[in-house]
């Protein structure tokens, strides 16, 4: 009787299969939808209002499950102050330290401002199950001219990470 139930145990643990996790991808994809100069560079039409919204999409490797989602992280070399409408921000991408200039197009002092600074880009954004994502892209009308460097990092369930950049002339 003893040897059935011992028979039995090994063939029971040596008849099972561990559950093997499908492999993660990692592709990236962004759909800047704008048109791209022979350079490279997007270019955004600013609207009549003071900001102009601009969704950006993209793909990533598809997961078959939700805690295995995708999180992008995004940056600007621009941002605003809330209450302001006569400058804004732009970061010189310094490495030694960071170092940004407050950029005006006249010589008016502001002092009236609220001082809240105001990225043009969402910090970050999670793709869903079949991979989409999507980030709000926001410049302000006193913008109008300059290019606008925008980076991404797609951090994958795994730890892989995929970054990508982009400028964007404001138009």
């Amino acid at each position: 009787m003893h040897k059935l139930v011992y028979i039995s145990l090994i063939f029971a643990l040596f008849s099972c299969e561990k559950e093997v996790a499908a492999p993660l991808g990692h592709e990236f994809d962004l759909d800047v939808r704008l048109i791209a100069d022979s350079m490279g560079y997007y270019h955004l039409r600013l609207s009549d209002s003071w900001q102009t919204l601009h969704r950006i999409s993209g793909k990533v490797s598809a997961v078959s499950n939700s805690y295995d989602l995708t999180k992008i992280y995004w940056e600007s070399s621009h941002h605003w102050y809330l209450g302001d409408t006569l400058g804004y921000i732009v970061h010189l991408n310094n490495t030694i330290n960071d170092i940004y200039i407050y950029s005006t197009v006249d010589t008016s002092y502001i002092t009236w401002f609220d001082g809240f600074e105001v990225p043009t880009i969402n910090e970050t954004s999670y793709s869903t199950e079949d991979g989409e994502f999507n980030i709000m892209f926001a410049p302000v009308r006193s913008m109008l001219g300059d290019t606008v460097d925008i980076a991404s990092s797609a951090e994958f369930a795994d730890g892989f990470v995929v970054d990508s950049k982009l400028k964007i002339i404001l138009e």
